[in-house]
C-alpha cells in the first residue's frame, strides 16, 4: 500500500513539472456570457478533452451548450420579436495554436473549429401578430466555423469565440417561410484544464 501512494505521489508530482508536450492529454473547462448577433444576452459552458500534437499546438473535441434568447424577425413585419431561452448542443472538432517558447506561464492562444450545432425549437412571443400565420421555429441542426482567440496563465484559460451558425427558417402552420431566427453568437470565457504539463519549462 506504501509503495502505491508512493508511485501515485510521484506520479502527480513529476505532472507539475512537465511543460506543454507532444502527445500529452488534456482536457479543459469554459463558461461566460454568450451575446447573440444585434443583441441580446446568453451563457455558455464548454468541456474539450485535447490531445497535444506538438509542444504549442493541439487538437480537441469542444462539448459546447449556449443558451440564447434568440432574435427573431419577420419578411412582412418591420419588427423584431424576441423567443423564449432556447439551449443551442455543439460537438465541434478543435485547434489551438500557442505562442509560447516554454519560458513563461503566459501562453497566448488563437483557434479555430468546425462542428454540428442541434438547434432547440423556440416558442415566439407575439401576443401582438395573429398566431394563425405565424408559427414556431423548429429544432433544427447546422454545420458551422468557429474562431477564437486568448490567453492561457498557467493552468486557467480566458478567451473569445465567435460561432458563425446560419440563421433557422421560420414557417406558418402552411409550411411557408416567413421569417428567420439568427443563431449567430460571441462569447466570452472563463476557464481551466487539467493534465497537459503546464508550459513553464524552467
Amino acid at each position: 500500500m506504501k509503495k502505491l501512494l508512493t508511485l501515485c505521489l510521484f506520479i502527480g508530482l513529476s505532472t507539475l513539472t512537465f511543460a506543454q508536450q507532444a502527445g500529452k492529454f488534456r482536457i479543459g473547462m469554459d463558461l461566460g456570457p454568450a451575446i447573440p448577433k444585434n443583441g441580446g444576452i446568453g451563457a455558455l459552458v464548454n468541456i474539450e478533452p485535447k490531445i497535444n500534437v506538438r509542444d504549442n499546438l493541439n487538437v480537441g473535441i469542444r462539448l459546447g451548450i449556449a443558451g440564447l434568447a434568440k432574435d427573431v424577425t419577420y419578411f412582412d413585419i418591420s419588427q423584431d420579436y424576441e423567443g423564449e431561452v432556447s439551449a443551442n448542443v455543439s460537438v465541434s472538432g478543435t485547434l489551438d495554436y500557442y505562442f509560447n517558447n516554454g519560458g513563461s506561464n503566459f501562453a497566448p492562444y488563437i483557434g479555430a473549429g468546425f462542428g454540428y450545432y442541434a438547434l432547440s425549437s423556440v416558442e415566439i412571443d407575439a401576443d401582438t401578430i395573429d398566431d394563425t400565420d405565424v408559427g414556431n421555429l423548429e429544432a433544427n441542426f447546422k454545420w458551422s466555423p468557429m474562431l477564437r482567440a486568448g490567453i492561457e496563465l498557467g493552468r486557467f484559460r480566458m478567451g473569445a469565440e465567435y460561432n458563425f451558425i446560419p440563421p433557422s427558417n421560420l414557417q406558418d402552420t402552411s409550411g411557408a417561410v416567413i421569417g428567420e431566427a439568427v443563431n449567430q453568437y460571441f462569447g466570452f470565457t472563463f476557464g481551466f484544464y487539467v493534465g497537459g504539463g503546464r508550459w513553464r519549462k524552467s
